[in-house]
């Protein structure tokens, strides 16, 4: 199986929360962490079938020759707190993901596809950044 481009790797590990880090100690009233939004690398249609059973999952077709892609991973770096804190967004590469663009009709990179709860396509669009996530994922 292909994998991420090097810098799609890179931003998923970024905007990953990792278990443990800023934890605070436990006393009478420990606050709880804010949901966050997740995000994932693709890695097979199954996986897209559990997280779209599971809540609201969109598919992000990058590619890491495109400036637009950069710019919209660039942006949801530094937004990530104002991304809807349900959502799940799933990183695939555009090149290497031919069945699956295939299968949602995607041709053109960085393009957001939004799913169903079976992992059908509901709706697709290009780039928005983060406005545009949260407003085409809202329910």
């Amino acid at each position: 199986m292909l994998t991420l481009p090097r810098l799609a790797i890179a931003v998923v590990l970024a905007l990953a929360p990792v278990p443990g880090w800023a934890q605070q100690e436990a006393g009478p009233v420990a606050e709880q962490a804010a949901p966050r939004a997740k995000v994932l690398s693709f890695e097979t249609e199954a996986q897209l079938n559990t997280l779209a059973a599971e809540g609201t999952t969109v598919v992000f077709f990058y590619a890491a020759w495109c400036p637009n892609c950069r710019a919209t991973i660039a942006e949801l770096n530094a937004r990530w707190g104002e991304v809807n804190p349900d959502l799940t967004v799933v990183i695939a590469d555009y090149d290497a993901e031919t069945a699956l663009k295939s299968k949602f009709g995607v041709t053109y990179q960085d393009t957001f596809v939004l799913l169903d709860s079976e992992g059908n396509s509901v709706k697709s669009w290009n780039a928005g950044g983060v406005d545009g996530l949260n407003a085409n994922s809202a329910g």
